[in-house]
């Protein structure tokens, strides 16, 4: 089944595009979608096909922060209906539990792990698509938007650590200082927002507890959507977990509110394994990796849970056909895309 989300997590797109001087006419077409179709924030639309549009449209306008760009602009209505219930919430930890409880809501492609380490929390974040793509872009842009909800929800009480990106930096970081205005950490083995635990606690002065009332109620009033899939839900857990070492699949099922045998069944139904879901998340990660030269190849069999660097390489050639040292010289020596002309 085709995973779908809102038109609404394309909102501003065609602005962009405008300010970008940038017609995009042939991208949409080549991703199978419409201008009518992102006017429409209701539309459900593939995920991938948005996820590729980003890509392609950072390609074609030559605009290395198009995906940032968007997020610049977006407001906390532009969550949607549960604009109104998010605006109430008691503290940002309350705000990040409504994000992830009706995340159908808003972007279901949407992996999010709070992690709390000592006196830090870590907002990981990542994109997952239903087959292996580029994601830079929308990772961009759903940091960006989860900063700048943080940002509506607690004013000048929102002092982030840094904010962290797997992939390289671009060539231009003026828009990623005035956006994000803290510490930015490229190369990092996550994608997200690292900030004082105390953050998530800070009472929000704006919130109304019977308006909270009144928007659950609401939204919990909402005709039903097509319901999460177990695989879907699962992939976006490793994604997020196989990195810190914790996918295992009694630490899945812990996320997903189940033990290991109703795990074990709800995938068999679906015909799929465990392992088939670790691996098919292994042989995306592992190329985003690989285009990373900060990483080096022992560090990348780590984050994919290789406690050796022959098994990893080993497993790479037996998904890829080569080594991934040749990999990752074959890549490099690959034309590189011209530079970014622009300022944003």
């Amino acid at each position: 089944m085709t995973r779908l989300v809102r038109a609404a997590v394309l909102t501003n797109y065609l602005e962009v595009t405008q300010y970008l001087g940038f017609n995009p006419r042939d991208v949409l077409a080549s991703v199978g979608l419409s201008k009518n179709q992102l006017q429409s924030p209701e539309l459900r639309i593939p995920i991938d096909a948005a996820v590729r549009l980003l890509e392609a449209s950072a390609a074609a306008s030559g605009c290395q922060n198009f995906g940032l760009s968007m997020a610049e602009s977006r407001q906390l209505s532009d969550f949607g209906v549960v604009s109104l219930l998010l605006s109430h919430q008691r503290t940002l930890r309350d705000a990040l539990n409504v994000v992830v409880n009706y995340r159908h809501l808003m972007n279901d492609s949407l992996a999010i792990f709070i992690e709390e380490a000592g006196k830090m929390v870590i907002i990981r974040e990542e994109v997952v698509t239903e087959s292996p793509m580029p994601c830079r872009q929308a990772n961009e842009l759903a940091i960006g938007v989860m900063f700048r909800l943080c940002s509506a929800l607690l004013g000048a009480h929102w002092h982030p650590l840094s904010v962290n990106f797997t992939h390289q930096p671009p060539d231009n970081l003026q828009l990623h200082r005035r956006l994000f205005g803290c510490n930015l950490e490229f190369g990092s083995e996550f994608n997200g927002i690292v900030c004082p635990d105390a953050s998530l606690d800070i009472a929000n002065p704006n919130a109304d507890p019977a308006m909270a009332r009144y928007a659950q109620r609401y939204l919990d009033s909402l005709p039903g959507h097509e319901g999460p899939s177990i695989l879907f839900e699962v992939r976006k857990a490793i994604y997020l977990l196989l990195p810190m070492g914790r996918a295992t699949i009694e630490q899945i099922a812990q996320s997903q509110g189940m033990n290991v045998r109703t795990l074990q069944r709800r995938l068999k139904e679906q015909d799929c394994a465990f392992n088939d879901l670790i691996n098919d998340v292994r042989r995306d990660l592992v190329l985003r990796y690989l285009e990373n030269p900060n990483y080096s190849l022992g560090r990348i069999a780590d984050m994919l849970g290789y406690s050796m660097a022959s098994s990893f390489t080993r497993w790479f050639i037996a998904q890829f056909g080569m080594p991934p040292a040749t990999w990752r010289a074959q890549m490099q020596s690959a034309p590189k895309a011209a530079p970014d002309p622009s300022a944003s």
